[in-house]
């Protein structure tokens, strides 16, 4: 986009934005108006900040009138959205400090693939991204290489991509260990930090005895000296590591003069030859600052990372960007834990990282969860502290509203039964395609005298069933064997019979397909079309909503998605 473009789109934006709230335009709002419509714009947010003091400057010159009158001229679908009734979305709050532009972070681990519970501060970022303009960066947080698998890299970046989350760029902190020596260096030039070759059981009594250890009053030469050992691999693993100093009374033992950097020998790095490592909490506040990270959105988790991290802020004298901690966020039903998915991989107990027992986002994916159902969902969590247990069912509701609208629908007979019925003439069914959207059209159902039915809906008793979309069906009983006769056409004689509508197939024209839920599988048969449905989310009237996995010669596989 063109400067000149750029400048007529900020301008179109804060005029619409002193119409409906009068006043002069918050910079925040209308720049994260035209950076939520062209999202290409994000790595040029320096300009397109600059360039919106001047668009707001030339609004607020203008009359109230003036403006009306402006907006409507230049763009009235812009005034007529004003005018318009709208569902009421939920807001996330405002950020302190974020009205010229927030950059955020995602800052995942790659120990495994994203799973659910990563959405939420992933949403959560993006959000306030779009609302205030500016940048969104990817971390790779991968300075543990006891927690690092080396497939995990690529799955991490395609489960961003599935979440369609707005990322400006993409850092790996295995590629920028020589930033973190560099600053490590300078943090003990400062005196901030020492070289501490105590035994860990010695160092640990004399910590919670709220007591100095004998290396932290080790000369500034002397500790750079042990820096270049550790460096040079002059130190064993457990032999060294370099602590910053804190508050030796803090009331927490945790706070106090914990370490930034160690040595490990095993298990290497997938990726770099190292042996000294950064600790997060040294590498996330040596990251932020130099990405200019201005808030941080996480979990009440961190809340003691982040007192340690301001020590380390304050021995620089950075500055600190602004936090905010959500609560617990409680979820049951899926496996989440990293360890867990892949012993049970490992052991076949999961066929995959999708597997849909997994809570993983691949594994929601390949449910047919939709990727703007999962953000709108945490996004509608917010960011408040209190403990909440994430509600599948909200999940749910919200993936329909976006599926059910273009998922067509097809008959799906589990564990079916076949039917010859008695005295019922020859016919076709035509089912609509989508009882909404009459253009998208019809599927066509030959009855020929028999059908199948499901099993399930076969219970002794059962007098009547009406086979939707063609007519109704008597049912007598020998003992636990029914016999088939039609029942006429009327949907009137169905009704006051009380008979349940249920979904049936042709019994010559039928597709073997299996049905993945999370209780077990459902065997049966479907109509041929769903083969040409490969990939998407369908109906399966009267089953529930289901993804469409694959296509083969022995038929249709399916996940069941939710009612």
């Amino acid at each position: 986009m063109a400067g000149d473009d750029i400048k007529a789109a900020l301008f179109l934006c804060a005029l619409q934005n002193a119409v409906k709230h009068g006043g002069v335009p918050q910079a925040g709002a209308v720049i994260g108006m035209v950076m939520g419509a062209h999202p290409e714009l994000r790595s040029r947010a320096k300009e397109v900040s600059g360039a919106a003091k001047d668009a707001i400057a030339d609004v607020a010159a203008l009359s109230p009138e003036e403006r009306v009158s402006k907006l409507q001229s230049l763009s009235p679908e812009m005034f007529a959205a004003l005018h318009e009734k709208h569902e009421h979305k939920k807001v996330l709050p405002d950020l302190e400090g974020a009205e010229h532009g927030v950059v955020m972070r995602f800052a995942p681990n790659p120990s495994g693939p994203l799973h659910i519970g990563h959405a939420r501060a992933a949403a959560l970022n993006d959000a306030y991204v779009k609302q205030y303009g500016g940048r969104y960066i990817l971390r790779i947080e991968d300075t543990d290489p006891k927690r690092v698998d080396p497939e995990a890299y690529d799955m991490v970046k395609e489960d961003i991509k599935w979440l369609g989350l707005g990322i400006t760029e993409t850092v790996t902190q295995s590629e920028r260990f020589p930033l973190y020596y560099d600053l490590c260096k300078q943090l003990i030039e400062r005196g901030g930090a020492y070289v501490c070759t105590c035994d860990n059981e010695q160092f640990k009594a004399l910590k919670d005895a709220k007591k100095a250890c004998p290396c932290r009053d080790q000369s500034v030469e002397t500790a750079l000296s042990l820096w270049e050992k550790m460096l040079d691999g002059g130190f064993k693993e457990g032999e060294a590591s370099v602590r910053v100093k804190t508050d030796l009374l803090h009331p927490d033992p945790a706070m106090r003069d914990f370490p930034i950097f160690r040595i490990l020998d095993s298990p290497r790095h997938p990726l770099m030859e190292a042996r000294v490592y950064p600790l997060m909490n040294f590498s996330v506040v040596a990251d932020d600052h130099l990405l200019g990270v201005t808030h941080v959105i996480r979990g009440k988790d961190h809340i003691a990372n982040t007192r340690r991290q301001r020590y380390i802020y304050d021995h620089f004298g950075w500055k600190v960007p602004v936090y905010r901690h959500y609560g617990r966020m409680g979820i049951e039903g899926v496996v989440l834990s990293t360890s867990q998915m892949h012993a049970g991989i490992d052991e076949g107990k999961y066929t995959g990282w999708d597997d849909i027992h997994l809570g993983t986002l691949r594994a929601l994916a390949r449910r047919g969860i939709s990727p703007e159902a999962v953000k709108n969902a945490m996004i509608a969590i917010g960011i408040g502290d209190v403990d909440i247990s994430f509600s599948w069912d909200n999940l749910y509701a919200g993936n329909k509203k976006i599926i059910d609208p273009v998922a067509n629908r097809y008959f799906f007979v589990p564990d079916p039964v076949e039917a010859k019925v008695e005295g019922a003439p020859h016919k076709t069914a035509h089912a609509m395609l989508h009882p909404s959207d009459n253009a998208r059209g019809s599927r066509t159902l030959p009855f020929n005298g028999t059908c199948l039915l499901p099993k399930s809906e076969l219970v002794p008793g059962t007098e009547m069933v009406r086979l939707k979309d063609l007519f109704n069906v008597k049912i007598a009983w020998n003992g636990d064997t029914p016999a088939f006769s039609y029942g006429g056409d009327s949907l009137a004689d169905a009704r006051a019979a009380k008979a349940r509508i249920i979904q049936w197939l042709p019994a010559q024209e039928t597709v073997s397909c299996t049905l993945l839920t999370q209780d077990g599988d459902m065997n049966g048969a479907c109509e041929p079309a769903v083969k040409s449905q490969n990939g998407k989310v369908v109906q399966f009237e009267r089953i529930g909503f289901v993804k469409i996995d694959s296509v083969d010669e022995n038929g249709v596989k399916a996940y069941f998605t939710h009612k």
